[in-house]
């Protein structure tokens, strides 16, 4: 399946989807950009097992919000458009699917907010990161202010809105912005790790995204019964048959996704 807009480029080669942003020079995020993803989000269901997610180009991953679009916000019309770009993102974190950033280049305000919606994500150490909206009398709104807090703690979040400044990729991985830095090919150690995951459990890889990301926000014990009932859940499916089996006749397990 090929899917080809304007500026989101859809295709599922091998189990593995990738979308692509697709706006020269920056991939910059405007309201059209926003809403083809959101189209494409919505038609990608269970055509993949992991879904890779790039910026065509070298240049920049995505660049940012476009501020072409800004001087005329005013605070209803500013608040809409966090909401717009806070629900398309929401739709890339709940996707059923792994997805992986593939990240190459500028990766400031809504590009690092659209990373951060991702599962894990692999960078080239060209890479540059920040969240430059002080810098325009505003603030992340896309959802930075929360998942970077989230990932890694308050203090070091407000440290890099606050000031607005980029950091290096050595730097966003050694503070855990990023899982992984590669010399220049992110989208080769992203293809790696999603082929990896691609002959996995495609059931046990989705329920166990479903346990973190809703167990993360419980009380401890919330969350170990939320991973009981998960658990219990596949021990109910062909694919827990067939990787048991398969293991104990020292095979390679073919799974359904049933």
């Amino acid at each position: 399946m090929v899917i080809a807009v304007n500026y989101i480029n859809w295709k599922v080669e091998n189990e593995i989807g990738f979308l692509t942003v697709n706006r020269p020079p920056v991939n910059a995020l405007n309201r059209e950009v926003l809403a083809e993803m959101s189209l494409t989000l919505e038609q990608i269901q269970d055509s993949c097992r992991v879904v890779i997610l790039s910026g065509d180009g070298e240049k920049a991953f995505v660049a940012g919000a476009d501020i072409q679009e800004f001087p005329e916000l005013g605070r209803e019309e500013g608040e809409q458009l966090c909401l717009i770009g806070q629900s398309i993102f929401q739709q890339i974190a709940e996707l059923n699917q792994p997805v992986i950033a593939a990240i190459d280049g500028y990766t400031l305000g809504g590009g690092l907010e659209l990373a951060l919606a991702c599962d894990f994500r692999i960078a080239t150490k060209k890479s540059l990161f920040g969240f430059p909206e002080v810098k325009l009398g505003i603030m992340p709104g896309y959802g930075g202010t929360q998942r970077l807090s989230r990932l890694i703690g308050p203090g070091k979040a407000k440290q890099l809105i606050f000031s607005g400044e980029m950091i290096s990729g050595e730097e966003a991985n050694r503070i855990g912005i990023i899982e992984e830095i590669v010399e220049d090919d992110a989208m080769a150690m992203a293809l790696k790790w999603a082929n990896m995951i691609a002959l996995r459990g495609p059931l046990a890889v989705q329920t166990a995204k479903k346990a973190i990301n809703q167990g993360i926000n419980m009380e401890l014990v919330e969350g170990l019964a939320l991973e009981a009932s998960l658990f219990g859940g596949l021990c109910e499916t062909k694919d827990k048959n067939e990787g048991v089996m398969a293991f104990l006749e020292r095979r390679e397990a073919k799974f359904s996704g049933k």
